[in-house]
């Protein structure tokens, strides 16, 4: 394996990042000087450039230094934003003129726009720049839905403990492919199991309702944030982050309104949920499409990562069609819409990557129903019809196609959703469609939610299971197990692609290596 060995990329759990990474609970208590407590992240790492993020207790300028070495001996010091109660006291700075394929230190630090003596104490962090050569290779992590079905932060159980296992593999990046909140999902003190002993949560007030206000968005992204795990993964790992429902509310789509039988909710329309929501997301993730406080911008965006991997993060939600039993025989707006479809194709044709991987919030051929609003609906693509192309299911044949007739090579799709673990093969020889070439989609998660039963599948695009793991109750706690993540190592040399889908502590369940350079395989 031409790949960096795994000891000695990041030695993190010590010297002034352990300090300040590994802190216990935030107390958030008002000091004579601004405090970072809830921890820094970087994002859309590129070759010379990335995000990092930061929140404050107050307002504060944002300081950004940045070393070659831990010791922070030498520096170069950015001035950030002003940050203050427009964005929850979050933001952003774009760090520029960066080696590529080294390793970067930083440390933020918050300082009193009316007294620049009273700054904070340094947050560290660090992330590795894309590499220009093909031979240092691509290893990432993904997974989604985090605090789902009202299982939250346990300490007792160690909290999100998953993310240390995936901190362990020492990844380039962090695919976080959706729900990264719920919230429409309130967290309770406690949940029974089903021995009769107790699931104990920690608890805030934003989290004690479904989220409606800007406020309760915020303080959902927050709550998170208050795991210790979470924030030491942020601090070591950047992030590639797209949402999908729950960042709303549950099976989403623009134009929806709430029945007024949904008493959980004052505010019925769903798109001023929505625009709440992204605005919220875009304060609390380091999105290059995005800006903190901002309520423009768009979650779709290729994130390059040097000759061997092109990551398609897509968003199957913003521009949807409205759920339905997904029979149309034409659907021009589908679950991309036109404009992010057309966009999609124009960069797969242009990509020179070896790999493309699309990440896709929702899957193809797993049948995800909607019947939240009392009747069977789609809430993905497939519909459970094995014939022909219908739906929503005609954008994607249409990609599919394009595909295999440009002849664009090294595609993958990976996503999360469906709270089991699992891998796809698609074949044509299978299908009812079938003007493609194979193609494998490999689901991982939940972080921390509830698991449930695999999905059916749909044959219209020909997939076959190889391999599954999930519970057949529905809603297994984290505490019965069924948490899961997915890891993607390129080799350097070979080019070769392997997919390895793990459980919470880390454990290889399935492997699956594929060779570059097919369109189909």
């Amino acid at each position: 394996m031409a790949h960096r060995p795994l000891p000695g990329r990041r030695a993190l759990l010590k010297g002034s990042l352990a300090a300040s990474a590994g802190l216990a609970l935030p107390a958030f208590t008002r000091s004579g000087r601004p405090s970072a407590e809830w921890g820094v992240q970087a994002g859309d790492v590129t070759r010379d450039s990335a995000l990092v993020w930061v929140r404050s207790d107050r307002p504060a300028r944002m300081i950004v230094e940045t070393s070659a070495t831990e010791s922070f001996r030498n520096t170069r010091r950015l001035r950030g934003p002003l940050i203050g109660p427009g964005t929850d006291f979050t933001g952003t700075a774009r760090l520029r003129g960066l080696p590529p394929g080294e390793q970067i230190h930083y440390r933020v630090l918050l300082t009193d726009p009316d007294d620049p003596r009273r700054t904070s104490a340094p947050v560290a962090g660090t992330f590795r720049t894309v590499p220009d050569r093909r031979r240092d290779g691509v290893r990432f992590v993904w997974s989604g839905d985090l605090a789902g079905q009202g299982w939250g932060i346990n300490p007792a159980f160690g909290g999100y403990r998953i993310f240390d296992a995936m901190a362990r593999l020492d990844p380039d990046f962090f695919l976080f492919s959706g729900d990264t909140i719920y919230a429409d999902g309130p967290i309770a003190a406690t949940a029974e199991l089903p021995d009769g002993s107790l699931w104990r949560n920690i608890t805030t007030e934003e989290k004690s309702k479904v989220a409606e206000t800007l406020a309760e968005f915020r303080g959902a992204f927050r709550y998170n944030l208050l795991d210790e795990h979470l924030r030491r993964f942020n601090a070591r790992v950047p992030s590639v982050v797209q949402w999908d429902d729950h960042e709303v509310r549950n099976n989403w789509y623009p134009g929806q309104r709430i029945a007024d039988t949904d008493t959980r909710y004052t505010e019925k329309s769903v798109d001023v949920l929505a625009a709440r929501a992204r605005r919220a997301f875009g304060e609390y993730f380091p999105v290059s499409t995005l800006r903190p406080g901002a309520r423009e911008g768009r979650v779709h965006r290729v994130v390059r990562q040097g000759p061997l991997l092109d990551v398609f993060v897509l968003d199957m939600r913003t521009y949807r069609n409205a759920n339905s039993p997904g029979d149309q025989a034409v659907d021009p707006q589908g679950i991309l819409g036109r404009e992010q479809l057309d966009w999609l194709k124009r960069e797969l044709a242009r990509s020179r990557a070896v790999w493309k991987v699309i990440a896709a919030d929702m899957p193809i051929g797993l049948i995800v129903p909607d019947t939240t609003e009392g009747r069977p609906h789609v809430e993905a693509v497939a519909q459970g019809d094995p014939g022909a192309p219908l739906g929503r299911e005609l954008q994607i044949a249409e990609l599919l196609r394009f595909v295999k007739h440009r002849r664009i090579t090294g595609t993958v799709w990976l996503t999360a959703d469906v709270h089991h673990t699992s891998a796809q093969h698609y074949q044509p020889s299978r299908a009812a469609f079938g003007d493609f070439e194979p193609f494998w989609e490999f689901v991982s998660g939940p972080l921390n939610a509830g698991a449930f039963p695999a999905s059916e599948l749909d044959a219209t695009f020909g997939p076959e299971r190889v391999w599954v793991k999930a519970p057949t109750a529905s809603n297994v706690s984290p505490a019965g197990g069924y948490q899961f993540f997915g890891e993607v190592d390129i080799d350097g040399g070979s080019g070769e692609l392997t997919v390895r889908l793990r459980e919470m502590d880390g454990t290889v369940l399935f492997t699956k290596t594929l060779r570059p350079g097919l369109v189909g395989q």
